[in-house]
């Protein structure tokens, strides 16, 4: 009973996740109330409360899942990159790549933009890229420069750019990764 009961909680939480990362990308934070993510489900309103505090927590929670799953393959992608170069591009095309993949988490992304608990988990995450960065800058692999600037700037680059790449019919990830990665490379080297 309990292996069902859990498999049960499991899969409410999830459809109310993702009720909820469709509602905000629909309606946005403040426009989007508890009543619109339940109503997207099958499940009864109480069962919402089960899970979650209050329409903040599931933002939050919807939050932390995209971008948990933009900086697994980020980073996965820029790990098995040999040398600088390929450590730009392959990040660019893997974020780029998730966004084109899965329209419904990127609206939830664009419309929420502005939303205060967005901000503390940004899909390329500044931490591990800068943690990333100083490997490959240990290893002499960079040339000399900001770290910090560096980071962010690969993060605002990915983010924007990214925005623009999903509003082209179809997303062109291969010219948005190859884009990224001229610009910023020439901006490195020609410091």
């Amino acid at each position: 009973m309990t292996g069902r009961r859990a498999r049960a909680k499991a899969a409410n939480r999830a459809a109310l996740l993702e009720a909820a990362r469709d509602a905000f990308g629909e309606r946005g934070f403040e426009a989007a109330a508890v009543r619109d993510i339940v109503r997207r489900t099958e499940l009864a309103p109480g069962t919402f409360y089960n899970h979650f505090e209050d329409k903040d927590a599931v933002f939050r929670a919807v939050v932390e899942a995209t971008g948990a799953e933009a900086r697994r393959r980020v980073r996965a992608a820029r790990n098995g990159a040999a040398g600088f170069e390929e450590f730009v591009e392959a990040g660019y095309r893997a974020y780029f790549s998730f966004i084109a993949e899965d329209p419904a988490t990127f609206a939830f992304v664009r419309r929420n933009r502005g939303a205060a608990a967005l901000q503390d988990v940004l899909p390329l995450g500044p931490a591990e890229l800068a943690e990333d960065l100083a490997e490959l800058a240990a290893r002499g692999e960079l040339p000399p420069l900001d770290l910090d600037y560096c980071t962010h700037a690969m993060v605002a680059v990915g983010i924007e750019l990214g925005a623009r790449m999903a509003e082209r019919d179809p997303p062109d990830v291969d010219g948005a990764a190859r884009f990224a990665t001229a610009l910023f490379l020439g901006g490195v080297t020609r410091r």
